[in-house]
């Protein structure tokens, strides 16, 4: 239970729970059955008040207009065996075998709702929709909700309620003589040469 709950609040690794807690590492690997046991519980934010959806979540939050902020987390594990069903998905970008999870938290860091895990090939933005946070936003009351450049596209879709960073501004083709053109133009040039060498004589 505890390596759990510190593997939710930090996302540390497997390997570095087993040499915290004493343990194997195939033992701390079993976490992934204490995970769906504390979000079927959900989580305490006041006295009598426990939340244990994601919806439940929105509506909490957006009671009161207060911000909220998601992430997706990935989890190392060990991949399933070849010939297993779907072992492809469990490969990812960041951490090579690996499976993610959607985290909640409100502008504190207090946890309110973390996701059930999908494979570590998941889009951030993929595992939201498929978690109906569009339609609980567009149905819901108005909150914005934090979130990095893997969820862009959500603002659109939902009113400007999720916020993500602007999209990155493509590089203009700066015409010659400027600074990146002359750097450009440096790196084709001989090694040894110079402007000067190319020079015709006078």
């Amino acid at each position: 239970m505890l390596a759990t709950l510190v593997n939710l609040r930090h996302g540390t690794t497997h390997d570095v729970l087993a040499c915290w807690f004493g343990g194997d590492r195939s033992t701390i690997t079993r976490i992934g059955e204490v995970r769906p046991l504390l979000a079927r519980r959900g989580c305490t934010v006041a006295p009598g008040l426990r939340l244990s959806s994601l919806a439940e979540v929105i509506e909490h939050l957006g009671a009161d207009g207060r911000t909220g902020i998601i992430d997706g987390t990935e989890i190392r594990v060990r991949r399933p065996a070849a010939g297993r069903k779907d072992r492809d998905k469990f490969v990812s970008g960041k951490t090579k075998q690996a499976v993610k999870s959607m985290v909640f938290t409100d502008t504190e860091g207090r946890v309110l709702f973390c996701s059930p895990v999908r494979p570590g090939s998941y889009a951030d933005i993929t595992q939201a929709r498929q978690l109906g946070l569009v339609a609980l936003l567009a149905n819901g009351p108005f909150m914005e909700i934090l979130a990095d450049a893997g969820y862009q596209g959500l603002g659109a879709q939902t009113g400007g309620r999720v916020v993500t960073p602007p999209h990155r501004k493509s590089r203009r083709t700066l015409p010659p003589g400027t600074r990146s053109g002359t750097s450009s133009n440096a790196r084709h040039t001989p090694r040894g040469a110079s402007a000067s060498s190319k020079a015709s004589p006078t």
